[in-house]
């Protein structure tokens, strides 16, 4: 097994899923790796962004010919895949990791522009919002999302999976600046997650929600009530092009027996 970390910008895709007739991260990968190894070669992710979001470190997992010389594959890959994605490394990984069912956790950034203007620099990765929006209130709502909670009131509906809705977020904060680094990052900020998973849109839709808060349109006790709903979210839901995923973590390996 194959284990490859992938940044890409997600404007010019629908997502990362490989979906008929549209253009895909994993689709571009997958259709590169076909062209070097003269044979189809399936790709998993260890996770379904939606079409717009970035990523700086999405993993992904696929079987490769022993011995080969993986650095070349990088190189190789990074020459024929389109400039918005970048393979940052290429490693091997024991036979039965999986990228999606090995992760231990993610993190994941929302960037928000509170900027008078629309700025060319921002406006594809930060919701701008109203200058208005109260920071601190909105500070003060992440440590009611930490911790384990049943997050169905938070899921968009269309999920594909009917799996647990129960999430656990081990860190939620408002932090200065954006994800990226634009010239002038005096009104950016970015909200922070860091969870052992996440359901379909529920960091969108988190963010709606804090937003409507944190301007005044919706009290605080709407997180609770929704906390306690078994869904799906019905409220304002953060645009995609805000949305980067940052990081998949995994379990460090088990020590070898002395």
């Amino acid at each position: 097994m194959t284990k490859a970390v992938v940044r890409y910008v997600g404007t010019g895709f629908a997502g990362w899923q490989v979906q008929p007739r549209q253009r895909t991260v994993q689709g571009a990968l997958e259709e590169a790796l076909r062209t070097i190894s003269g044979q189809p070669v399936r790709v998993t992710g260890a996770g379904r962004t939606d079409s717009g979001v970035h990523a700086l470190g999405q993993v992904c997992s696929f079987v490769w010919r022993a011995n080969a010389d993986l650095d070349q594959l990088r190189r190789s890959l990074s020459c024929m895949l389109a400039p918005e994605i970048r393979v940052l490394s290429i490693e091997p990984a024991p036979r039965e990791f999986h990228a999606r069912k090995s992760a231990a956790g993610k993190r994941y950034s929302y960037s928000l522009y509170l900027g008078p203007e629309a700025d060319p620099f921002t406006a594809a990765y930060a919701w701008r919002v109203s200058p208005k929006l109260n920071l601190d209130r909105l500070a003060s709502l992440c440590p009611l999302i930490e911790g384990e909670h049943d997050f169905a009131g938070f899921q968009s509906s269309g999920a594909s999976e009917k799996l647990s809705t129960v999430r656990t977020l081990h860190s939620v904060r408002l932090a200065p600046g954006g994800v990226f680094s634009p010239l002038d990052a005096r009104d950016l900020w970015r909200v922070e997650f860091h969870g052992n998973g996440f359901l379909y849109k529920m960091i969108r839709n988190i963010v709606g929600t804090f937003t409507e808060i944190a301007r005044g349109a919706l009290s605080e006790s709407r997180i609770e009530e929704r906390l306690s709903s078994p869904g799906p979210y019905r409220g304002l839901t953060a645009p995609a092009h805000g949305l980067t995923l940052i990081e998949v973590l995994y379990d460090p390996p088990a020590p070898a027996a002395s």
